[in-house]
């Protein structure tokens, strides 16, 4: 029988496995861009450690092994704004990243009093855009990253939560 993935706040000893992690994940977003310049790619671990302490972070684990993870951080108009999701490409597809952006919701409601919660994804990233979708997330509107990538804006107010997911 095989081991079973857990969800957790991570903690600062975390986060070199959440930054590797992090380099692993986001590679195919890079290719289907073309930019190997987007921002969980130039990320630094001090900067990953920096949101470890002071933002709202969860993992998903295999055993010890760090397989997926979470940020999220309340703005000052209310919104959780959540990123970064990832998971591990051999366990893509079996509800881990619904699982952590439960977890991140939840945390950011009752611990720093979200009201909504809102993310970006690549305006290209189907699969991400499908994710969001089927727990509830909704299109409003589209910005450019920092990295030059068209990225759809979605938000969900606080509740609003999806049987499916």
């Amino acid at each position: 029988m095989g081991m079973s993935v857990t969800i957790s706040a991570a903690t600062e000893q975390d986060s070199e496995q959440i930054f590797r992690l992090q380099y692993l994940c986001f590679q195919s977003e890079a290719a289907l861009y073309g930019n190997y310049r987007i921002d969980p790619l130039v990320q630094t671990l001090d900067s990953v450690r920096e949101e470890v302490a002071a933002d709202c972070v969860f993992v998903a684990r295999l055993g010890e092994e760090v397989v997926g993870s979470v940020r999220g951080r309340v703005t000052e108009d209310g919104s959780a704004a959540i990123g970064k999701l990832c998971v591990h490409p051999r366990l893509q597809g079996h509800g881990i990243g619904a699982r952590l952006l439960r977890a991140a919701e939840a945390a950011l409601t009752e611990q720093r009093g979200a009201k909504r919660f809102r993310l970006e994804a690549g305006h290209r990233s189907e699969g991400n855009l499908r994710l969001y979708r089927k727990v509830g997330y909704e299109a409003v509107g589209t910005s450019k990253g920092a990295d030059g990538v068209p990225m759809i804006v979605l938000e969900k107010q606080v509740g609003a939560f999806v049987a499916t997911a």
